[in-house]
């Protein structure tokens, strides 16, 4: 006669702690749901950062961005959202804050995180939206400076 105590399904009639393969099923959905969330937080469309493009016979739009702030991320989904209606016709760049270079063009432009400037083919700076917070804002601001 076997006791109670000394059977394999014990007091509760579970086997016991759950099976290795659970454990490993949960610690892979984890890490799925954790890059996923990382993922949707990167920037989506790739900017060039060649600020030396400016002037040279196309306008430019240049967001002033840092990574450590929030506002240019969104600005940056506004760009998205307008740059298809300008295909060829204008240079949509990011100065980043970070580097040598974004922090150079700041200081001479008195940007921060989330400006956009608005450039002339020929270089010369000609408007300036802070966090415009509409893509219509955005366009207009477009419009008004390259005469579109």
């Amino acid at each position: 006669m076997t006791h109670p105590a000394s059977s394999p399904a014990g007091p509760s009639g579970t086997s016991g702690p759950s099976p290795r393969w659970r454990r490993t099923l949960f610690t892979l959905i984890a890490l799925g749901a954790i890059v996923a969330l990382i993922w949707r937080q990167l920037p989506s469309g790739a900017y060039p950062t060649d600020l030396t493009r400016i002037g040279q016979g196309r306008p430019a739009v240049v967001l002033a961005h840092d990574s450590n702030h929030t506002g240019g991320f969104a600005v940056m989904e506004l760009m998205n959202a307008v740059r298809g209606d300008h295909d060829g016709q204008v240079e949509f760049l990011v100065a980043h804050l970070g580097l040598a270079e974004g922090k150079a063009f700041a200081s001479r432009h008195g940007a921060r995180d989330g400006i956009v400037l608005l450039f002339d083919g020929q270089g010369k700076r000609v408007g300036a939206l802070d966090q415009p917070q509409t893509t219509d804002e955005l366009r207009q601001a477009m419009a008004s400076a390259f005469g579109r």
